[in-house]
């Protein structure tokens, strides 16, 4: 194949997203995806896994980056917040504002349209397998294609867009920038059901046509969540995740062998509005199963001519698992200083650190704190989540915590509420100890280094700030 200035492996909501500002950029692109051009940015077998919403500020996002203004068929149903319920069912509080419940086939299929129309070259049926490594950098990627032939594509920069199980960064030299494997316990396991359905009554609790719905759960979703998003024409996405040693640790003190299949369709019999279901097949996409991270980004999100973008540097939000956001902010921002590095004939790590910061500027500051107050989360079981969103959080202080922004919660703060149940005071000192490690971690983060000298020293200082709150919440979901 002929040489390129930018190859981006992976043509999902990053790679598209990154190809269409690589291009604007003036720089020769390629995007290359191992589905058919019918089933581009397909995740697996099952189709597009994911929850399938996102926040109204991406889409805005898109816009004011790229001038692409989104809207129907792509952005399905237009939704009010996000709310998060307490096991209970009693407690609620908002999570996120406006979004939309997106039609994935629909609208991978317009932005590498949108992509191709910009000037980026696009090729399916590529299976990317690994990077060129040519002195300790990347010099492109090889794979095969439909027929089984080995390609071999050079570019001066890479943009990996493979998600989680990415064969690029898989297999990036060992390095004190990139990690090569993600933990198992900062991955859930999720599945997620599109249901044509007949919904019953006008409780809120179950199903919400205007609001996206979080359940707080350790026995249905141990680890992790439920939820139940609204689509249009009586449609839902209906789904769980799961933490691996949280779910056997349930099913270990419960003498159960549930399976993450066997949970959903018990979070769907438990819900009582969702009724006469049927699974919604078009584009094949109305069942499936897929690993989520649940971690802050990737400390450095670039390499020797390499930029990561989307799953396949951890990017999804540490509480919610919502990755679609992320990956459109950092496809955009990978493909813009991927073509600036081209133009200014200088594609060094020096000059691509600056994807580093702008990703923490806008969207990364916030995810070491969020990931640590999962870990707090995960160590509760519903007795300690209701009684901590009943007496613990006000509305407005989780509101803050769920963006990340730390509130000024003390003993002195709320000495009467602690008294209402002085048997939890143990699981309220957690609670302040893990907003001052919040804290820390933010301003770690406010103080991203600039450069990559400075980066050895600020990483060791962040991994031992989580590695210690890690150590002292261990998951204990009954």
């Amino acid at each position: 194949m002929d040489d390129y200035d930018i190859v981006i492996a992976g043509a999902g909501i990053a790679g598209t997203l990154a190809g269409i500002a690589a291009a604007k950029g003036g720089a020769k692109t390629l995007m290359l995806d191992r589905n058919p051009d019918v089933t581009v940015g397909k995740k697996t077998n099952w189709g597009w896994i994911c929850g399938d919403a996102v926040a109204k500020t991406h889409i805005d996002f898109i816009k004011d980056e790229l001038g692409l203004a989104l809207t129907e068929p792509y952005l399905d149903l237009k939704v009010d917040g996000v709310y998060v319920f307490s096991p209970d069912l009693e407690k609620k509080f908002q999570f996120e504002g406006a979004g939309y419940s997106l039609d994935r086939p629909k609208l991978a299929k317009k932005l590498v349209q949108s992509a191709v129309k910009e000037g980026a070259e696009y090729l399916p049926l590529h299976e990317v397998e690994g990077p060129i490594i040519e002195e300790g950098k990347l010099a492109g990627v090889f794979g095969r294609n439909e027929k089984g032939e080995q390609f071999r594509v050079r570019g001066k920069l890479v943009i990996d867009c493979l998600g989680v199980a990415s064969t690029i960064r898989r297999k990036l030299p060992k390095n004190e920038y990139i990690e090569n494997m993600v933990s198992t316990d900062d991955i859930e396991s999720t599945g997620r059901y599109i249901y044509k359905f007949n919904p019953e009554g006008a409780d809120e609790r179950y199903y919400d046509p205007k609001n996206a719905l979080i359940h707080l759960n350790q026995r249905l979703a141990p680890g992790g969540y439920g939820w139940v998003f609204p689509k249009t024409g009586k449609r839902i996405n209906v789904g769980l995740g799961v933490e691996k040693k949280s779910l056997e640790l349930r099913n270990s003190k419960l003498d159960k062998k549930d399976s993450l299949h066997q949970l959903i369709d018990e979070y769907v019999k438990w819900n009582p509005h969702i009724k006469e279901t049927v699974i919604d097949e078009e584009d094949g996409n109305g069942k499936g199963y897929w690993s989520v991270t649940v971690r802050r980004q990737f400390d450095s999100l670039v390499y020797h001519n390499y930029l990561g973008a989307g799953d396949s540097m951890a990017m999804p939000n540490p509480i919610s698992a919502g990755g679609i956001g992320p990956a459109m902010v950092s496809g955009i921002i990978a493909g813009q200083v991927a073509a600036a590095a081209v133009a200014a004939k200088d594609t060094s790590m020096d000059f691509i650190w600056k994807y580093n910061v702008r990703f923490n500027d806008l969207y990364g500051n916030k995810t070491a704190g969020l990931e640590a107050f999962r870990v707090y989360l995960q160590s509760l079981n519903n007795d300690l989540i209701n009684y901590g969103m009943h007496h613990f959080l006000t509305e407005e202080e989780a509101i803050d915590i769920s963006y990340g922004n730390i509130p000024n919660i003390t003993i002195a703060s709320t000495f009467n509420k602690v008294l209402h149940g002085i048997s939890n005071i143990d699981a309220f000192k957690n609670l302040l100890y893990v907003v001052k490690k919040m804290q820390k971690l933010n301003k770690l983060y406010k103080d991203y280094p600039k450069s990559i000298k400075e980066f050895p020293a600020w990483k060791q200082v962040v991994n031992a700030e989580m590695h210690e709150v890690k150590q002292r919440f261990l998951p204990n979901p009954i």
